[in-house]
């Protein structure tokens, strides 16, 4: 089915509409083979607390955006290309239901669907265009994904030293390693991890003992560790916003 309708005027429309209501600040969506599978609102789980995202799954991307007008506008366009997703299901918690986890080498999240239905649909297709996509290319499923962060909300205290209470003064921080939330002198340390960043990025005390030591998984890819912030790394306001997720 996705082969039939990858050249058809339908899914070059569809195409078209998707990338229009991304503008000029979006990437062009439209190559040859790559058809539209479907799109809907989601549940992102972000460092502040869960917001409304627009999703589109392609068969071979995952795209979603900001929502500034339903069905008409969206910006921030992020772009996971397939190959790399992971999906694992989410245990139904409290007013969080029906979610699952989007893991890649370079950024991991939740997501929730408004239904058990959608949900199942969701991870159905995205877990078929995954398999389809390596078995074509020949590759082996990705085997390192960062870590899920752990949201703002859930931690009053360091989850490093368990002794600072975070205030207006005191930040959190996330490493960038485990994606628990830990205080400015818990995560004073940087680490080159080559998936994540080109520069070393902010990891907590424990990790940093865990990947000076030499203690990875057989997936981590990690290179020259570094203690000291310099110009070269990112500033505290764009660790901590996340791409403003």
């Amino acid at each position: 089915m996705v082969d039939r309708l990858a050249n058809s005027e339908a899914n070059s429309k569809r195409i078209g509409l998707v990338e229009s209501c991304f503008g000029a600040a979006g990437q062009p969506l439209a190559i040859p083979g790559r058809v539209l599978i479907g799109e809907g609102v989601l549940t992102k789980l972000c460092r502040k607390k869960p917001k409304a995202r627009q999703f589109f799954l392609f068969n071979d991307i995952l795209v979603y955006g900001n929502i500034v007008i339903q069905k008409k506008k969206y910006n921030k366009q992020h772009i996971i290309p397939l190959e790399s997703v992971t999906i694992d299901t989410v245990p139904d918690e409290g007013e969080l239901r029906n979610g699952w986890l989007i893991k890649t080498p370079t950024k991991s999240f939740a997501v929730y669907a408004a239904t058990a239905t959608e949900k199942s649909e969701w991870m159905n297709h995205i877990g078929k265009c995954v398999r389809e996509l390596l078995q074509k290319s020949g590759k082996s499923p990705t085997g390192e994904h960062a870590a899920v962060w752990v949201p703002d909300s859930e931690a009053p205290l360091c989850m490093c030293c368990h002794k600072v209470k975070f205030t207006p003064v005191s930040r959190r921080h996330h490493c960038r390693k485990c994606g628990f939330v830990v205080c400015g002198p818990c995560s004073e340390k940087r680490f080159l991890l080559p998936s994540q960043s080109s520069k070393p990025v902010r990891v907590c005390e424990h990790c940093y003992t865990v990947l000076m030591s030499g203690g990875l998984g057989p997936h981590d890819s990690i290179s020259r560790p570094t203690s000291n912030f310099n110009n070269n790394t990112l500033s505290d306001d764009e660790d901590d916003d996340n791409s403003s997720d």
